[in-house]
């Protein structure tokens, strides 16, 4: 008796591991057939939960933002940039002259920069140069085909200068470094950080309302004078391309 319960219960366990497979067989050939679908979708619901959230969803479009961003300001720069090359200043003198960079010294005492235009294309000792953003220097000495300028912040240069806040009238010299000193003769003068600096209209070696710099701070220590530190517009270290202004002055 226990002998045929044996043989029964393992016929139904041999029947039950039939079907077993069979069952595994067709899923497989389901999934086969519906290329993974179920399976994506199925575990499209199990993982719901663990989602990103809001938090995430804003921390990703701030960093869209930011790529945004970056994208344009370096788009300007370039706008920049080819305007420059294309010599399409906000100048519309015919008369000047567009000239590329192609050798600086904007460190240690000499401080110049060398054209690639010289008297062949009409440049003249004393023309004066300008760049983004403001007045740059003169033009020291020329050859044929290039001319040497020299900078605010060298030390053989002195121009003549207007705080245009206060219409008062100071000499702007070189210090040889990046900052280049405004010397006002009077002890009361009216002069303010943040204050602009532009070319004199009385001066006679630039043209008048040319943009130079920033006062960045003012020293008031002299009995008889006050001096100030001046902050370049043109910033000749970056600068590539120039204009050469032929005025008559």
């Amino acid at each position: 008796m226990l002998i045929i319960r044996r043989i029964s219960s393992s016929r139904w366990w041999h029947k039950k591991k039939i079907w077993l497979f069979f069952g595994i067989f067709l899923f497989l050939v389901f999934v086969r057939i519906s290329k993974g679908y179920l399976y994506k979708d199925f575990f499209y619901f199990i993982s719901k939960p663990f989602w990103p959230g809001q938090f995430q969803k804003e921390v990703i479009l701030k960093s869209v933002d930011q790529e945004y961003l970056i994208k344009l300001n370096l788009l300007k720069k370039d706008n920049l940039r080819l305007r420059e090359i294309l010599s399409l200043q906000q100048s519309s003198n015919n008369d000047n002259i567009s000239a590329a960079v192609i050798s600086r010294k904007t460190g240690g005492w000499w401080r110049q920069i060398i054209l690639n235009k010289g008297s062949k294309d009409g440049v003249e000792i004393g023309s004066t140069v300008t760049g983004p953003g403001g007045l740059l220097g003169r033009v020291s000495n020329t050859s044929l085909f290039t001319s040497s300028v020299t900078l605010l912040t060298s030390p053989e240069s002195k121009l003549g200068v207007l705080v245009d806040r206060s219409q008062i009238n100071g000499l702007l010299v070189g210090s040889g470094d990046d900052h280049p000193r405004l010397i006002l003769y009077s002890k009361d003068a009216d002069i303010k950080v943040g204050d602009l600096v532009s070319s004199s209209p009385s001066s006679t070696l630039l043209p008048p309302n040319i943009p130079i710099g920033i006062v960045q701070s003012v020293d008031e220590t002299l009995q008889s004078k006050k001096t100030a530190k001046i902050s370049l517009l043109a910033k000749p270290h970056v600068i590539d391309w120039v204009q050469i202004l032929k005025v008559n002055i």
